[in-house]
């Protein structure tokens, strides 16, 4: 039987929401900038969440909470994965949880490798850790976006001493092969260095990809990742803060382990909450229709661009609700967001905050209704009829 995709509350309902993406902006901007989703909560999330405001829930995260027992079930029904639960911790935020990692694992003024074009935030938490960011960028190979492992190899040959993974990979929306990523781990294990591997996308891979979990890729993987990821991107939980950070290996648990404990208190309860919702079989339904609605989208959109925008150029992405798209044949300047933002009010992510490689791109959020879709694009596309 099909599954039936998930349909977004209506605009007048997302409009009175208090976020980032809604309070950005004027009412007569389409927002589809920051990744947040606008369909509306499993139901199991909002039956947790209503349970503990009912009952005054809302103290101190406890010090075993039990998300890691609920990620590893998540994972090997998902993937076939089942981390070991002793080696799973819990913190704010991936990002919060990839600065700490990434403190523990380089010493100030360390080079760690980044893949551009990838999330902006990957530049600024290695820099808030004291190390100095690395570029090598994904490799284009006219059908798809790959890691260039033979740039990676040569800087950690050169000192780099760690590798920040986006897995699977924003904005692109790469998969990364196991094959890759094993070589990757290969690597780090001949240089010494680590791999902390960012897997927020990874419950949003379509098929026929197929995710595979960093830690799980290769023998040596375990021995070097460290692998932090979250329910929030998949369940638009982002305000609500709790992310996993998950080893494979006794070493690199002691590492995680030894990290100051308030690295586990920033955990908020109403994220664990959520997020171990989230990870229960309850909320298995609700997210094949979210794929099959984001699925339709991203094909939406080739069609929607190939009709109005024909000169933009665009991957169907393997994971995610987030697409990045060249429109430099347009003119529209390096960064073309704001111009699209005041003459078409559309709000897009700026493509240059993502690299070099990002000039003349936008990041378009596709989580949303597809009469949205349709809307923005055709009016972006009236730019240039």
């Amino acid at each position: 039987m099909s599954v039936p995709p998930l349909q977004a509350l209506p605009l007048e309902l997302l409009r009175q929401r208090s976020s980032t993406k809604w309070r950005s902006y004027g009412d007569d901007v389409i927002p589809m900038f920051v990744a947040e989703t606008d369909f509306p909560l499993a139901p199991a999330i909002t039956a947790a969440l209503t349970r503990a405001v009912e009952i005054g829930d809302t103290g101190y995260t406890p010090p075993r909470p039990g998300i890691d027992l609920d990620f590893a079930d998540f994972a090997e029904r998902r993937w076939g994965w089942r981390p070991d639960p002793a080696r799973i911790r819990w913190t704010g935020d991936v990002m919060m949880g990839v600065v700490e990692v990434l403190r523990a694992v380089t010493s100030p003024g360390d080079r760690v490798v980044v893949t551009p074009p990838v999330y902006p935030p990957f530049y600024d938490t290695v820099e808030e850790a004291g190390a100095v960011v690395e570029r090598v960028p994904l490799r284009d190979t006219g059908e798809r976006w790959e890691l260039d492992l033979d740039g990676i190899g040569e800087a950690l040959a050169s000192g780099a001493t760690a590798v920040l993974l986006c897995n699977p990979h924003n904005p692109t929306g790469t998969v990364h092969s196991r094959e890759s990523l094993a070589e990757l781990a290969r690597l780090a294990a001949r240089h010494g260095a680590a791999v902390v591997s960012d897997e927020i996308h990874a419950p949003l891979t379509f098929a026929p990809s197929v995710f595979t979990p960093f830690l799980d890729a290769a023998p040596e993987a375990a021995a070097v990742g460290y692998t932090v990821t979250s329910a929030s991107k998949t369940y638009n939980l982002a305000g609500l803060k709790c992310a996993v950070i998950v080893t494979g290996s006794e070493e690199t648990a002691a590492v995680v382990r030894a990290l100051p404990w308030e690295v586990e208190w920033r955990a908020g309860l109403f994220g664990v909450i959520a997020n171990r919702a989230a990870f229960a079989p309850e909320s298995d339904a609700w997210l094949a229709q979210l794929l099959v609605a984001l699925d339709d989208n991203r094909r939406l959109l080739a069609d929607l661009l190939a009709e109005h925008l024909p000169l933009a150029r665009y991957r169907v992405p393997e994971a995610g609700f987030l697409a990045w798209v060249d429109v430099s044949a347009y003119g529209w300047g390096d960064n073309p967001a704001p111009f699209v933002r005041r003459e078409a009010k559309v709000a897009l992510h700026h493509g240059p905050l993502f690299g070099t490689e990002g000039v003349g791109h936008v990041r378009i959020n596709v989580g949303c209704a597809p009469e949205v879709l349709e809307d923005a694009i055709r009016r972006i596309g009236a730019l240039v009829e």
